[in-house]
């Protein structure tokens, strides 16, 4: 079976050094609001989604960035436990993200019938009405 695009060694360095390009953008150390995971993701060409569920330790050196906080290498996690845990919450943020994306377009949706039906209404108040059955 093939390695998503993604998940390859190659997208995990161009990830690497698109945080290298950011933290020498943002001054090294100091935190910055350019330091996005939307960024990163546009200068490595990798999905948000693919972050989250393949590169939480790319993450969270990214969250411990934009906290000011020493950041260090992002190393993978040893331990089985916790390391099942952390793809699990890679997943479920995919989850979330995909859910409040999906939320968003519905909510795009039904202002636009809400504006349609308001529209026909007004129409339907101003025609004629017939008297005769």
């Amino acid at each position: 079976m093939p390695i998503h695009p993604d998940r390859s060694p190659a997208a995990a360095a161009r990830l690497k050094r698109a945080f290298d390009l950011l933290k020498q953008q943002s001054g090294g150390d100091r935190p910055t609001q350019g330091a996005t995971l939307s960024e990163l993701c546009r200068l490595a060409g990798v999905s948000r989604n693919s972050v989250y569920r393949h590169h939480p330790a790319l993450l969270a050196a990214l969250r411990a960035h934009q906290r000011g906080s020493p950041v260090d290498e992002p190393t993978p996690c040893t331990t089985p436990d916790f390391a099942l845990l952390q793809d699990q919450l890679g997943k479920l943020a995919a989850l979330v993200d995909h859910y409040y994306a999906a939320y968003r377009e519905t909510r795009v949706m039904l202002d636009r019938r809400d504006r349609e039906l308001a529209e026909l209404r007004r129409l339907l108040d101003r025609a004629p009405v017939s008297l005769h059955r």
